[in-house]
């Protein structure tokens, strides 16, 4: 039986609204040939983050080799990593004179690094060409291998972010082949090196509030310092459908509570994305 539909909201409707700055922005990512979380991702926040003159770079290419039903990023095999997209991005941040900068991935589970040598080198690019941004990247879990997240860890990313996504009864059947554990532990020897930790979950997939605040306790257990809550929003047809759309109230609600139980920072409202203004907590 086909799910019912739920009516998005009239306040959550967003408009991609295009200034100087955005073009430019646009400009600068497609003329180095770069992919962006931003477009690739179908993000709600691309037209307010890029009229700002920010972006949060994708890098390992465009293909993911998992199939989270949340996800509109493609899925196959992925083509052979691009030895010139570090300098590529790096470029692009200067160019954009960035404050601060975000990286994140596609997985790549058909790399026997699960592509972390690529994380590196783009990372020691962005420094080398960039030393005074602060930078943050969200990392896949690299298939729970602790040896290659501590080589990101010692390139000393200002904050390293790493995704729960979703409560734990929820894992099996939006994360592919993601693991709520395994998460948990990249998340726990992250911060066991005192490097700032983050994560974030997305709300409106089915779960119940007692389990966000499960999930909360559990991220704290980890050392996690930093949360941010966001309303799912089902980016195409082929994605799994929203189940609730939060209210306002209940995102306030979260944010209280996750303060309350001892997170330095929390971002929580209905189109919070886990880079969505992300120089705040540098």
């Amino acid at each position: 039986m086909r799910a019912e539909h739920v009516r998005k909201p009239e306040w959550l409707k967003i408009r991609l609204r295009r200034n100087d700055r955005f073009l430019q922005t646009k400009c600068i990512v497609e003329s180095h040939g770069l992919h962006t979380i931003c477009a690739d991702g179908r993000c709600p926040n691309q037209g307010e983050c890029w009229g700002k003159g920010t972006a949060t770079f994708l890098i390992g290419g465009a293909i993911c080799t998992r199939s989270c039903r949340f996800c509109n990023t493609p899925t196959g095999k992925p083509k052979p990593l691009d030895a010139s997209e570090p300098e590529r991005v790096a470029e692009s941040i200067r160019l954009m004179g960035l404050r601060h900068a975000v990286v994140t991935s596609v997985d790549r589970d058909d790399l026997p690094d699960a592509g972390a040598g690529h994380w590196v080198q783009t990372i020691r690019c962005i420094r080398m060409q960039n030393p005074q941004t602060t930078l943050e990247v969200l990392i896949p879990d690299f298939r729970g291998q602790p040896d290659q997240v501590d080589r990101i860890i010692e390139t000393a990313p200002d904050i390293i972010s790493h995704n729960l996504e979703t409560v734990k009864r929820l894992t099996p059947q939006i994360r592919s082949a993601a693991r709520y554990e395994t998460s948990l532990s990249v998340l726990s020897h992250i911060a066991s090196q005192g490097i700032r930790t983050k994560t974030g979950i997305m709300v409106g997939l089915g779960e119940r509030e007692d389990e966000v605040e499960a999930l909360m306790d559990d991220a704290l257990r980890a050392d996690v310092s930093i949360l941010t809550v966001g309303q799912y929003l089902q980016p195409a047809r082929t994605n799994i459908p929203v189940a609730e759309y939060v209210s306002l109230q209940q995102f306030e609600a979260y944010r209280r509570t996750a303060l309350s139980k001892g997170f330095q920072q929390v971002e929580s409202a209905p189109l919070v994305r886990s880079s969505y203004h992300a120089g705040n907590t540098a």
